[in-house]
């Protein structure tokens, strides 16, 4: 029982520590976070009491209003706190594969499947909607890695759709931000075995790839630097 209780213990630390991180991290990059929280759980709070009041039930209403209030609190914070690191993350070497590491149960992701000289890099997620090619780097350079990509996709998995993103903010491009929720809209076509089959292919595909030359020059970042912020 006590070993229970001290594992329960650990974990909360480990949760407010990794609350606090995100506070700080939040701050540098939203200096008024802290005002901006406070004044949403005030508000709520405030009004919850007033309705109390008027209604003649001022501590039922409070105390709804109280759980009302962190709860809004909470997720204005996550809110925030996820703008605030796609905003550090943007234009970043690797950015789009942290996001990949946080899209959901059902993803099999692999970074920097194909790259060149120049950082550019295509990362690959394989789930029930198929498989999707994220490529970020210079728009007229991907587009080379990103065909490339799809040949051999052809040449491996022909019956599975393939999908392509390229993350930044210009025309045709899907920002940072709305990458996973993009992933998450495209349509579910296969079923689990599907996936799983595909993966297979996949693999390899990839340890043929593992045998090929690498070109020189630095390689971009896999994004594990990243940290994403609880969702709220």
């Amino acid at each position: 029982m006590a070993r229970k209780d001290d594992a329960a213990s650990a974990a909360n630390a480990g949760r407010l520590k990794q609350i606090a991180l995100t506070y700080k991290m939040t701050r540098r990059a939203d200096p008024k976070i802290g005002l901006i929280i406070a004044a949403v759980g005030i508000v709520t709070l405030g009004v919850f009491l007033a309705i109390g009041f008027l209604i003649g039930h001022p501590v039922y209403l409070g105390i709804l209003g109280f759980v009302l209030a962190f709860l809004a609190m909470a997720i204005i914070f996550g809110r925030r706190a996820e703008k605030a690191a796609f905003g550090q993350m943007e234009g970043q070497p690797g950015a789009a594969a942290a996001v990949l590491d946080n899209v959901g149960r059902g993803w099999t992701t692999t970074p920097a499947v194909a790259m060149n000289r120049s950082q550019d890099v295509v990362h690959r997620a394989v789930g029930k909607a198929g498989i999707v090619l994220i490529a970020e780097g210079n728009p007229n350079r991907v587009k080379s890695l990103l065909a490339a990509e799809k040949k051999k996709m052809a040449r491996i998995v022909a019956d599975v759709p393939v999908h392509d993103f390229i993350v930044g903010n210009g025309e045709g491009q899907v920002p940072l931000k709305k990458l996973r929720t993009s992933m998450l809209k495209l349509p579910r076509v296969l079923s689990g075995p599907q996936v799983t089959t595909t993966n297979d292919r996949l693999r390899a595909m990839g340890d043929m790839m593992s045998r090929l030359p690498i070109p020189k020059g630095p390689v971009p970042g896999n994004g594990k630097g990243f940290k994403m912020p609880p969702r709220g």
